[in-house]
């Protein structure tokens, strides 16, 4: 892998999209245009960040928001992948502090971003960030369906770690299938087989074979949001998003947390569907 900068210069460009606010199961509250800046300066040992937000998608306003900010190094909290992705967010679980997680993709002239906030341990709200680059002719993907799911994805799993030491590297079969209102899915990695079932409600899977209940939500841009129902002290835990990029090219973002609620590893998974 490279470095976590040379990371973080694969996310350069202006992008144009907007901000969705989702409720906890995924219903949308409001929408914002914007457009992001990410300008390489210094022969790229400087990043200028520059975020624009509008009333309406013409841009033609003035923006009812503009921030920006200079990076020269990233914090402990974030780690960037080679394809670009990244996973950010709270070090550690801690009662009443709000806890979050971001987690972004970057696909040629794409990138999408989730953004996971949780208040008393519950999920609070969901920000839907789906950006294109500025020109292009790229398009957005269709919502994300049980359909586009069922088949068997084989990926390569990248474990990256905070005190940024050589990340582990593991191959990945996943398998789901549908029968009636239930979905089942076997996941192996390394010497390890996990088995899973989930309720289907709509756009809703919900997990509960598990010693800890979740829930992932089908979402608009082919994106899929996997959370604990409740996160628990004393309770080793993970949060998850994913993204098909095309109907056989997928890629998941996981955050993982030990039982002391401690921030331990950032996994990218990208797979690949073979049947």
């Amino acid at each position: 892998m490279g470095s976590n900068w040379e990371n973080f210069l694969k996310n350069l460009g202006e992008w144009r999209g907007s901000f969705a606010q989702l409720s906890p199961s995924g219903e949308l509250l409001s929408s914002t245009p914007s457009i992001l800046n990410l300008k390489g300066l210094d022969n790229n040992q400087l990043v200028r960040f520059r975020l624009r937000r509008y009333a309406n998608a013409n841009y033609q306003d003035p923006p009812t928001q503009d921030y920006s900010q200079d990076y020269r190094a990233l914090g402990r909290q974030i780690i960037f992948f080679e394809t670009g992705a990244f996973s950010k967010g709270s070090l550690q679980l801690a009662p009443f502090a709000e806890f979050g997680a971001e987690f972004g993709f970057v696909h040629q002239d794409r990138r999408l971003r989730l953004v996971q906030l949780f208040s008393d341990f519950k999920l609070k709200s969901l920000s839907l960030i789906r950006e294109f680059r500025t020109g292009s002719q790229a398009l957005e993907r269709p919502p994300l369906s049980v359909e586009q799911l069922v088949g068997t994805w084989q990926g390569t799993a990248y474990t990256a770690y905070p005190d940024l030491r050589p990340p582990a590297i593991l191959s990945t079969t996943l398998t789901i299938t549908q029968a009636g209102d239930r979905l089942e899915q076997t996941l192996s990695f390394g010497n390890q087989t996990l088995h899973s079932t989930a309720q289907i409600d709509g756009q809703r899977l919900l997990f509960t074979d598990q010693n800890q209940a979740r829930q992932m939500l089908l979402l608009p841009d082919g994106t899929s949001s996997n959370t604990p129902l409740s996160l628990q002290l004393r309770q080793a835990f993970f949060v998850e998003v994913g993204w098909l990029i095309t109907p056989t090219q997928r890629q998941r973002l996981i955050r993982s947390y030990d039982a002391s609620g401690a921030w331990v590893q950032a996994t990218l998974v990208t797979e690949t569907k073979i049947l």
